[in-house]
């Protein structure tokens, strides 16, 4: 599978509620960020919390945030980043 996202490309993370094992934080979701890089392809881990074991493969994908698109009320530096690992399933395009 090729990664639909480049370093360097603007994401949105899908706001949206999912229930059981979900590895993308709340905090993230709905929240605008930056492709840091292309991690790899693995398969979906909530598909296998599901007991799925032929998962669907993903590419996970390294998202900046600045700190204040997080959390607005952030005090510290402008140039102050937090980054996660988000599979491309939760990823929009930002632009």
């Amino acid at each position: 599978m090729n990664p639909r996202f480049a370093p360097g490309q603007a994401v949105v993370v899908a706001a949206r509620e999912s229930a059981g094992h979900v590895r993308t934080p709340r905090y993230v979701r709905g929240k605008r960020g930056v492709v840091e890089r292309v991690c790899g392809v693995f398969r979906n881990p909530e598909e296998l919390a599901a007991g799925n074991r032929d998962a669907t493969r993903q590419p996970l994908y390294r998202v900046r945030f600045a700190q204040r698109e997080l959390w607005p009320a952030y005090a510290g530096p402008t140039g102050d980043t937090v980054d996660v690992e988000l599979y491309e399933h939760w990823l929009e395009d930002g632009r």
